[in-house]
């Protein structure tokens, strides 16, 4: 099966040189996805929205690719604050609450200081 390459239009796609999402036989593996705003290209201040937004563009990218998030297998959060965690019900709770995906949570560093919250997953049907 060829690979099938998804873009969610960030200009740091063709700056960087990544898709927002491949999909490789059963396996679809979305790339780590921050919070700016899908409409309105602004990164919010609070975590949670950043975190809903993350997974808005992380669901398109896996409508796109034929997955959904009831495929998901796996989930990667980065946060820059370890207080974050306390509110990481809130943004993941209600996608991923029946699924229960693998997860890990990594304090980290990202790429621009208003960045909160990076969310990675992968998925498969099979």
């Amino acid at each position: 099966m060829p690979r099938q390459l998804i873009s969610s239009g960030s200009p740091f796609e063709a700056q960087v040189g990544y898709s927002r999402a491949v999909v490789q036989g059963d396996w679809c593996f979305v790339a780590g996805t921050t919070g700016t705003d899908p409409e309105t290209k602004t990164m919010p201040e609070d975590v949670v929205v950043q975190g809903r937004n993350a997974l808005a563009v992380i669901g398109k990218a896996l409508e796109q690719a034929g997955f959904s998030f009831a495929d998901v297998v796996r989930v990667t959060y980065y946060i820059t604050d370890p207080a974050y965690w306390d509110v990481m019900g809130e943004i993941a709770g209600p996608v991923f609450g029946d699924i229960r995906p693998a997860a890990s949570c990594v304090i980290a560093g990202l790429v621009k200081p208003e960045m909160k919250i990076e969310i990675e997953v992968t998925a498969f049907k099979g």
